[in-house]
C-alpha cells in the first residue's frame, strides 16, 4: 500500500505519521517524487482503516499496491532507482558497460583484458572466481587465487569488479568486491538473497533461466526486503524449445520490467546467445530497446579460453562495438 502526502507537509508531521503506521507493525519507506512524498508501506495492511488513513490532514490519496513484489514496484517507488558502482551509473538515463572474461585464469589475461575494455569505454570489470559448471568435470575457476587477481587488476586499471557469489559461506571472501553477482541458477536461492540484502553492495541479480519476470522481481524483493536497494535486474536470456542459440534473448523483458519496476535493466548478449558473432546485433538491439546498460564477456585469446571462448569477443571485437554503441546512444538523444 501507498500513501501520497500532500504538498507542504511538514517535517514533523510526516515523522507523527511514520511514527503512527509502525506501531501498526508496518515497514514505512518514505520516497520523493514530484514535489511530494509517497510513503510505501510494507506489512500487513488488510485489517487497516483505509478510512482513517486518507481522513489526516496531510494525506493526499491511499492506494493499494496489488503486485506481490511491492518494494520492486513502480507504483512503490515511482521514480527510477540509480544505482552507482565506483564511477558507473544504472537507471534514470545513467547507461554503463560491465565487460570483461567469463572467467579469471591468470594475471596476464585479468589484467590485459581489463585495461583493453576499460580502454573501450567499460565502466566495471567482470570476471568469475567461482564457476558454477554444468559439468564436475568443467574449469570450475580459480577460487580465492580468482578473487585475488581481480585486486589485483582493480589496482592496475582503477575499475571497479563485478564478480559472482555462489553461496553463502563465500561471503566473507568478498567483502571488497565492488559488486556481487547473483547468477541465473542461484537467483531463487533465498537464503543467499537475503545475506546479500543485509550486505548493501551492489547486486546483479540475473533472471533465472525458466523464470517469468515476476519471480524476477519477487527475488528481488528477497533482497530488498533485508534493506538493500541497490539492485541491476539482468535479462540474460531463456531456456526455450530453440536449439539455434543457447538461450532465446528476451528483449521484450526490458521495457516490460522497466514499466513494472524502478529497478535499472541490463541485458547479457553473451549468455544469452552464446554465440560471439551474434553478441554485436543483440547489444545494439538491448541499447535500442531501452536496456540501462549491458554485460558483455571479452577474452583476449578466446579460442583457448578456459570457459564460454565460443560466446567472448576479443577485445578489437569489443572496442568496435563499444564505439556503434555510443554512436547508437547519441542517436538515441536526437
Amino acid at each position: 500500500m501507498i500513501a501520497v502526502l500532500k504538498q507542504g507537509a511538514t517535517g514533523e508531521q510526516i515523522r507523527f505519521l511514520t511514527h503512527w503506521l509502525e506501531g501498526m507493525g508496518l515497514q514505512v519507506h518514505a520516497y520523493p517524487c514530484n514535489d511530494v512524498i509517497i510513503l510505501g508501506l510494507i506489512g500487513d495492511t488488510q485489517h487497516m482503516d483505509i478510512q482513517l488513513l486518507q481522513s489526516m490532514e496531510i494525506v493526499e490519496k491511499v492506494q493499494p499496491v496489488s503486485e506481490p513484489f511491492k518494494q520492486a514496484s513502480r507504483k512503490f517507488h515511482p521514480d527510477d532507482t540509480v544505482v552507482t558502482v565506483g564511477s558507473a551509473k544504472f537507471g534514470g538515463g545513467h547507461f554503463s558497460v560491465i565487460a570483461g572474461p567469463c572467467s579469471v585464469e591468470s594475471e596476464s589475461q585479468i589484467i590485459q583484458v581489463a585495461q583493453s575494455v576499460k580502454d573501450a569505454g567499460a565502466q566495471i570489470l567482470r570476471g568469475g572466481a567461482f564457476k558454477p559448471r554444468t559439468s564436475p568435470y568443467a574449469f570450475q575457476g580459480m577460487g580465492v587465487d580468482g578473487l585475488a587477481l581481480l585486486r589485483v587488476a582493480r589496482e592496475a586499471t582503477g575499475l571497479p569488479i563485478c564478480t559472482e557469489l555462489m553461496n553463502i559461506h563465500q561471503l566473507e571472501l568478498f567483502q571488497d568486491m565492488d559488486m556481487l553477482q547473483i547468477g541465473a541458477r542461484n537467483m531463487q536461492n533465498f537464503e543467499l538473497l537475503r545475506e546479500v540484502g543485509r550486505t548493501h553492495k551492489p547486486v546483479l541479480l540475473k533472471r533465472g533461466l525458466s523464470s517469468t519476470l515476476q519471480e524476477l522481481l519477487m527475488s528481488a524483493e528477497y533482497i530488498m526486503q533485508e534493506g538493500n536497494t541497490n539492485i541491476i535486474l539482468c535479462e540474460r536470456g531463456i531456456r526455450t524449445f530453440e536449439t539455434a542459440t543457447r538461450n532465446t534473448l528476451d528483449l521484450s523483458a526490458v521495457p516490460a520490467l522497466q514499466e513494472m519496476s524502478h529497478l535499472p535493466v541490463v541485458v547479457d548478449p553473451s549468455h544469452g546467445t552464446g554465440k560471439a558473432n551474434l553478441v554485436p546485433a543483440m547489444a545494439l538491439a538491448a541499447t535500442a530497446a531501452g536496456a540501462d546498460g549491458l554485460m558483455i564477456e571479452v577474452h583476449n585469446d578466446p579460442a583457448n579460453a578456459l570457459c564460454d571462448g565460443a560466446q567472448s569477443l576479443t577485445t578489437k571485437q569489443f572496442a568496435d562495438l563499444s564505439k556503434r554503441i555510443a554512436k547508437m546512444r547519441e542517436g538515441m538523444k536526437q
